[in-house]
């Protein structure tokens, strides 16, 4: 038994009187009121309605009960009202966990504009490449680049994340450019800590071919904004997302190389715990990613 719709169905024939004209007012049969009646005085084992050929009439069990039925129905709508004007425009902590660069690069541009929209709420964010554990850190929603993501947790792809392979004008002079993948093993690597394949770098080309290479890298670090400086002071060969090297190629302090063969490309992910009731200040944060940067995403 729906109790909610047998209770709206008891408040509105006490006020109307009338089967036929409750029925009327949902749209269904006097029988199927009659049945949300019986149901609801079978569940309270009370009888709610003295029931003439000619009128209706309320119990003083009846009476009680409507009193406290239109006081649970009222309180029910407003519970309504409130969250929906929330889901609109929800309040509270959003707390986000983010890779650096991304964070600092992308991120920080971003938030001023979503905060704009939504004043209510306030941002706990978390920069690292380390990987949260959500419920252990108490983390809303984590942003990761990853081939894919966990199967563990709720994902939502919001924009593809070229890697790419680069290295600077004077590293290249000195020591000459990569004609293949399996060239990289005799030069100066500079490698992601994080990096899902870790140091072994698999490369594609555009027929198909792949090219697994092991590296040897003389620095491993866990952020690539360090690996980037590097690589532009001559240290050696990065592989990195597009939005960590893109001003970098673009004023040629970087070169990609290798350009007919590539790590592929990984996803930019907004991962959470749970898709059963997933909050309004979460779903408004990933749908605000989406429609910023997702445009070129599938």
């Amino acid at each position: 038994m729906d109790i909610v719709r047998s209770m709206e169905a008891f408040v509105a024939l006490a006020a109307a009187g009338s089967f036929v004209a409750v029925a009327d007012k949902q749209g269904t049969s006097t029988a199927a009121v009659s049945r949300q009646i019986a149901a609801l005085e079978a569940h309270l084992g009370v009888r709610l309605l003295h029931r003439t050929t000619r009128r209706l009439s309320l119990t003083e069990a009846g009476g009680q009960f409507l009193e406290r039925a239109e006081q649970i129905l009222a309180d029910l709508r407003e519970a309504e009202a409130v969250v929906g004007r929330q889901a609109a425009n929800p309040v509270g902590l959003l707390r986000v966990s983010a890779p650096l660069s991304f964070g600092i690069t992308v991120l920080g541009a971003l938030l001023p504009e979503f905060r704009r929209r939504f004043p209510g709420l306030r941002l706990d964010i978390d920069l690292s490449d380390r990987v949260a554990d959500l419920a252990h850190d108490g983390v809303d929603v984590a942003i990761r680049i990853a081939r894919a993501p966990s199967p563990n947790l709720i994902a939502r792809r919001i924009a593809p994340i070229p890697i790419l392979t680069c290295a600077s004008p004077g590293y290249l002079k000195a020591r000459g450019h990569p004609a293949h993948p399996s060239d990289l093993s005799a030069h100066e690597t500079l490698s992601y800590s994080y990096l899902s394949s870790g140091d072994t770098w698999t490369f594609r080309n555009a027929a198909g071919d792949t090219a697994a290479v092991r590296i040897r890298p003389n620095v491993h670090a866990t952020n690539g904004d360090l690996l980037r400086r590097m690589a532009v002071e001559d240290a050696g060969i990065i592989v990195q997302p597009d939005f960590i090297v893109s001003d970098d190629l673009a004023t040629g302090r970087l070169v990609q190389i290798l350009p007919d063969w590539t790590l592929g490309t990984f996803g930019l992910y907004a991962v959470y715990l749970s898709r059963r009731q997933l909050s309004a200040k979460v779903r408004v944060f990933i749908d605000y990613l989406v429609e910023v940067l997702g445009r070129d995403c599938g």
